[in-house]
């Protein structure tokens, strides 16, 4: 096990959804993501069984969960638990911290 890890040098950049890349962090119960959106980038409705803790870093972001719109700025963190439908649309270019759990598998490599 890998206890210590440079994002830049050890983890590959990941395009998971045009607009939206980030380096991704396994561990045996959760995803850990840092992702850049690039402004403009809008994330369709979706769900999925994953609780998901989004933290805004940099940027602003309209984030809507279960039906009800806010826009985060840095420092604001939206839960969404799992199968909750949500949304989002970076008003500006954005970094956001997501923790998934259980783990993403469809986000890991090959």
């Amino acid at each position: 096990m890998q206890y210590y890890l440079n994002k830049e040098q050890d983890l590959p950049l990941q395009e998971v959804y045009p607009g939206i890349t980030g380096h991704l962090i396994h561990t045996e119960r959760c995803t850990i993501a840092d992702f850049r959106i690039a402004a403009g980038t809008e994330l369709p409705s979706h769900h999925h069984p994953h609780e998901q803790t989004s933290t805004v870093l940099e940027g602003r972001f309209l984030f809507e969960v279960g039906g009800i719109e806010r826009i985060c700025e840095a420092g604001d963190v939206a839960v969404i638990p799992g199968n909750v439908p949500h949304r989002g649309t970076a008003l500006t270019d954005c970094r956001i911290m997501d923790v998934f759990s259980p783990v993403r598998e469809d986000y890991k490599l090959g």
